[in-house]
């Protein structure tokens, strides 16, 4: 199963990939490099399946749990002054997805959303510390029983140029329903409240609507 983000990439990835292995069975006359080129254009393919791909999975929903929103690495676990919502402290953990990651975001708590933005920016590394700040990115923020407000923070890296964000303030969601999408992109950081207990470590594998971040 693919993420309907992928459909459009997926076809015109299918229609190059077919015209190119016709032309070269027309035009690359030495069958070995001819075998190579279509081998090439087919590992392409499968990369970009790969990228889209919308696994089924049992979800964890749970009222008192915050789940990662994305699969990946956690990265960072600090205390930070969140500058665009709060102005105050906050528990921040960070996951990086690499390229071969789902790359779907998920919501991380139920609730309601209370704030949703975009911001255009650069494309430094994921990992790069200024990237939550400097970086495209969108921040939705969803009010929740538990937890009080939960940020969230889509993040583009060098890799990315779009970021896909269904959030809409006043819209009522669901733990682990979809959030948005990043292509080919990067990183997710979540703000917590200081008394949240994280249940996770640095360099921790994740998965999004499974793993749990932190608890009440």
């Amino acid at each position: 199963m693919f993420h309907k983000e992928g459909f459009k990439i997926i076809f015109i990835a299918l229609v190059i990939v077919i015209g190119l292995s016709l032309l070269a069975n027309v035009f690359v006359g030495d069958q070995t490099i001819r075998g190579g080129v279509i081998i090439s254009l087919i590992i392409i393919l499968l990369l970009v399946l790969q990228f889209f791909r919308n696994p089924k999975r049992n979800f964890l929903v749970h009222p008192d749990y915050v789940l990662s929103s994305v699969d990946g690495k956690v990265v960072v676990i600090e205390e930070v002054f969140e500058n665009e919502y709060f102005n105050d402290k906050r528990l921040q953990v960070s996951v990086f997805m690499s390229p071969i990651n789902v790359h779907i975001t998920r919501y991380p708590v139920s609730g309601k959303v209370v704030y949703s933005k975009y911001h255009p920016g650069k494309y430094l590394v994921a990992w790069h510390p200024k990237s939550s700040e400097e970086n495209e990115r969108t921040t939705v923020v969803v009010k929740n029983d538990a937890f009080g407000d939960v940020l969230f923070r889509q993040i583009a890296g060098a890799m990315a140029r779009r970021i896909v964000n269904y959030a809409e303030v006043n819209q009522e969601v669901e733990q682990t329903s979809d959030s948005g999408f990043i292509k080919f992109g990067s990183r997710v950081d979540i703000f917590l409240p200081l008394d949240a207990k994280i249940k996770v470590a640095l360099n921790q594998k994740v998965k999004g609507g499974i793993s749990i971040i932190a608890e009440k």
